[in-house]
């Protein structure tokens, strides 16, 4: 470490953003836990017609809550290649066959807030952690906004459903066995929403993967 960045470390203390362990920005124990197994098949409760198979690493909450909101909304882009493996881990759940990694989009604007697609960076993350792990992975933006949707905040499943329905449209040619991903889903009516569009225009959509799950949904059996 330079003295510079040694001067600016005591003036401003690293911490991790998962505990806030003073040290570093993501200590050997929260990243223990971003490289442990996936949970496996998970369900909302109730679940959203259309919902394709999905797959977690781990639940909502704690440590694994705060990186992602870290990442996303703070600009920690350091913890792009641990969520990434994350993701990727849970991406395995659906097999090790060729696939190709789909993103949930974010709204322009909120991109132009955060500075950074955070979704696309995990997918490109999580598609170099597969292919260095021997599974044929790609990332690719195949969903687009087609407009605007109302506030998403304490809407039922039910009106996040009607809310979300024709929000997104498929872009692309169709190339094999498609994921989709994300950082964290709650009633999954977005991913709901994502494989009727990919499925409407000829995507083979196999499943779904979030690096967590919000507690409400239990595991598949």
């Amino acid at each position: 470490m330079s003295v510079l960045a040694t001067l600016l470390d005591l003036v401003l203390p690293r911490t991790c953003s998962g505990c806030r362990a003073h040290g570093a920005g993501l200590c050997p124990s929260c990243g223990a836990l971003l490289d442990g197994p996936a949970l496996g098949l998970v369900r909302p409760r109730p679940c959203p017609p259309g919902l394709p198979p999905l797959s977690a690493l781990l639940e909502y909450g704690g440590p694994v809550q705060r990186l992602l909101l870290a990442h996303k909304e703070r600009g920690r882009l350091q913890l792009t290649a641990p969520l990434g493996r994350a993701l990727a881990t849970a991406v395995q759940v659906h097999g090790r066959d060729p696939v190709v990694l789909c993103p949930v989009p974010s709204s322009p604007k909120a991109v132009r807030q955060r500075g950074h697609d955070h979704a696309m960076r995990l997918a490109r993350a999580s598609a170099a952690a597969l292919r260095s792990q021997g599974v044929d992975a790609v990332a690719a933006k195949l969903l687009l906004p087609a407009r605007q949707i109302a506030d998403q905040s304490g809407l039922s499943t039910v009106a996040r459903a009607a809310n979300l329905h024709g929000a997104l449209r498929a872009t692309g040619v169709p190339r094999g066995r498609v994921v989709i991903v994300d950082d964290v889903v709650t009633t999954g009516a977005t991913l709901v929403e994502a494989a009727r569009a990919l499925t409407a225009s000829g995507h083979l959509v196999v499943g779904a993967s979030v690096v967590a799950a919000t507690a409400r949904l239990p595991r598949s059996p």
